[in-house]
């Protein structure tokens, strides 16, 4: 925040006579309080333009030798000598009272000059910015210091009225509801309980039942999986233990259970993410670097796209995710939390973002530029079920390995599985189609593919038992053939 002038500091009063001498001009700006040259008349008062706040006056330094002389009071007119002549006899009138000494007054149909806090008011913001935090009270404080003024628009928070509330549907009515519902997830894992080190983190997630179960990312939570702790704290400063009931590294989905869970949990209803379309508004709530309960807004920018996080080290230890884009901001602490549409239904879980310079998708230590990447809720939901069910999560599967590295023409099936095993699956469902290794998958159901994680992201939207229509290329010709997806229980 910038507390420069700017070049609209309030211009300088003119020069007084010379006899008695005029006090220190009080408009002489910061800067040039060192130069002594005498200032132009005082033009007629222009307002600054809308949003620009002009910036302080300084007065200028006293003399060194003689102290300025106190303003001459206002003077009324001298008592006449002798008595007033009858009306008419022919005297001049008299002329008016000298002016009071000091700032001119301003030409007429001129309101009174306020001055200006302006600068004041940027430095102790900026002051309080860097400090982490700005009290409710600072514009009131800088309201109180306004010494030229008689009245003003800011409010002190206190005289706010003590039932105010928000229409529904506006952004900070959707945030007051869903707040209380909203936790951050302290993991600590094994070793740093033992050593006072090793890894950890801060993320977020949400009540989804009222038995006490937490929604977040696998990731969040992976660290404290084995032997580690968890700890969800409400935004009431209320904190609960918490363990992990199951989670699935594929999805990055994680389910937690409170323990000792308080009464009167309020779930956050869940949306319909099939039905997002492009330039909805979106409210995200997490804690982003640590700093629990941030809400940010935006928009979806885009739907489907084809997100793979993780370690890079094979389809077990990614995720693949076909994920609403958004521009709300998103940063690393924001993991597992809601994002929600604008009634307040989650429609999304926040999970990763791009980070300029990054060349990847996670969780970087870069701030948001406005590209982040939600799992849809329809597929969280899914999997949150089957964990709270079982403890382990089922992916659907067409029964072949194809190339991770590959992009623009589909999805290409490998030569060979990994370890040597073939890349079509005998008796799965791609064997059953006709799939061949080599043929190059291009569309499944209504998606476009270009690589595999495209096909990976799309499949993993579906549930075992679904039947598919897939488009592939073989020798240069296009065919289409129905698949049955199978089921793969995992990690």
């Amino acid at each position: 925040m910038s507390t420069e002038n700017e070049g609209n500091a309030v211009p300088s009063a003119p020069s007084a006579p010379s006899t008695p001498p005029a006090p220190p001009s009080s408009s002489v700006p910061a800067e040039d309080a060192h130069d002594a040259a005498p200032r132009e008349p005082k033009p007629p008062h222009v307002p600054p333009l809308p949003g620009h706040t002009p910036a302080p006056a300084a007065p200028d330094p006293a003399p060194t030798e003689h102290p300025a002389p106190a303003p001459y009071p206002a003077q009324a007119p001298h008592p006449a000598p002798h008595p007033a002549p009858p009306a008419g006899a022919g005297w001049p009138t008299p002329p008016p009272p000298p002016p009071t000494w000091g700032a001119p007054l301003p030409p007429a149909g001129d309101p009174p000059r306020k001055r200006s806090g302006g600068g004041l008011v940027s430095a102790v913001l900026a002051a309080a910015l860097l400090a982490g935090g700005i009290g409710g009270g600072i514009g009131y404080w800088a309201a109180e210091r306004n010494d030229g003024s008689t009245s003003s628009t800011t409010v002190a928070a206190g005289e706010a009225p003590a039932d105010f509330e928000r229409e529904p549907g506006t952004i900070a009515a959707v945030a007051n509801k869903a707040l209380p519902s909203v936790v951050t997830i302290e993991a600590k894992s094994g070793a740093s309980e033992r050593e006072g080190g090793g890894e950890g983190g801060t993320g977020t997630g949400f009540v989804y039942d009222k038995e006490g179960h937490i929604l977040t990312n696998n990731h969040v939570v992976a660290s404290a999986a084995e032997g580690g702790t968890l700890s969800a704290t409400f935004s009431n400063g209320k904190t609960y233990d918490a363990e992990v009931v199951g989670r699935a590294q594929g999805y990055d989905v994680a389910v937690l259970k409170l323990k000792n869970a308080p009464s009167g949990l309020a779930p956050l209803p869940l949306g319909n993410s099939d039905k997002v379309v492009v330039g909805d508004s979106t409210i995200a709530i997490g804690a982003p670097f640590g700093l629990s309960n941030t809400v940010t807004t935006g928009i979806i920018s885009a739907k489907n796209r084809p997100v793979a996080s993780g370690d890079g080290s094979g389809a077990g230890r990614n995720s693949y995710m076909s994920a609403l884009q958004t521009d709300a901001s998103i940063n690393p602490g924001n993991s597992g939390g809601p994002l929600l549409d604008a009634r307040g239904a989650v429609i999304g879980i926040n999970s990763a973002i791009q980070s300029a310079g990054s060349g990847g998708l996670g969780q970087s230590q870069a701030g948001s530029i406005g590209l982040g990447f939600a799992i849809p809720i329809n597929q969280a939901k899914s999997v949150a079920d089957q964990l709270i069910k079982t403890g382990k999560p089922v992916y659907p599967v067409i029964g072949a390995t194809v190339n991770m590295t590959e992009e623009g023409e589909g999805a290409r099936i490998a030569d060979q599985g990994e370890g040597g095993t073939p890349a079509v699956l005998p008796n799965g469902p791609a064997a059953k189609a006709g799939l061949k290794p080599g043929d190059v998958i291009t569309k499944f159901g209504d998606r476009t593919i270009d690589s595999g994680p495209t096909l990976i992201s799309e499949i993993w939207t579906h549930k075992p038992g679904d039947k598919v229509t897939l488009t592939y290329e073989r020798g240069g010709k296009a065919s289409t053939v129905d698949v049955t997806l199978g089921e793969r229980k995992g990690d």
